[in-house]
């Protein structure tokens, strides 16, 4: 499983830069990222290279965040893929919160960040169908 850092953030000019500031204030890579806007606020999922130091600056810095697991889970990068990973999740009977896409720096395959509220389950069962779960 990974963990991810789900920032909270007005929705103003120059907010991703003064986010993406901290995390290279704190040397910490960004590995995958989805941004969610709203009128006022939105929120910025991210997988980094330190969950811990990444949520520790934020909070100093004043931001709203939270840490949450979810699933990377690798997959090839051809037409019908993605499908193919959530029809697997359908067959658990456990529902998709959201995904997102980023890459694995070794293979540069795809990886499919998923969050559901199972997670120990959903993984085994990808897992058992030939996924590959990664931890970043």
């Amino acid at each position: 499983m990974l963990e991810q850092i789900s920032i909270f953030a007005e929705n103003t000019k120059g907010a991703m830069q003064k986010m993406t500031q901290i995390l290279q204030d704190e040397n910490i890579n960004i590995l995958g990222s989805v941004t969610h806007d709203g009128a006022e606020y939105g929120t910025v999922r991210m997988i980094v290279s330190d969950t811990d130091k990444a949520y520790n600056a934020f909070r100093n810095a004043g931001y709203l965040c939270c840490k949450t697991e979810v699933l990377g889970i690798l997959i090839e990068d051809k037409v019908g893929e993605m499908n193919k990973l959530l029809l697997a999740i359908a067959e658990t009977n456990v529902s998709v919160d959201y995904v997102y896409l980023t890459f694995d720096r070794e293979s540069a395959k795809p990886v499919l960040i998923i969050r559901v509220n199972d997670i120990m389950e959903v993984e085994e069962s990808l897992i058992n169908k030939g996924f590959r779960s990664l931890s970043m």
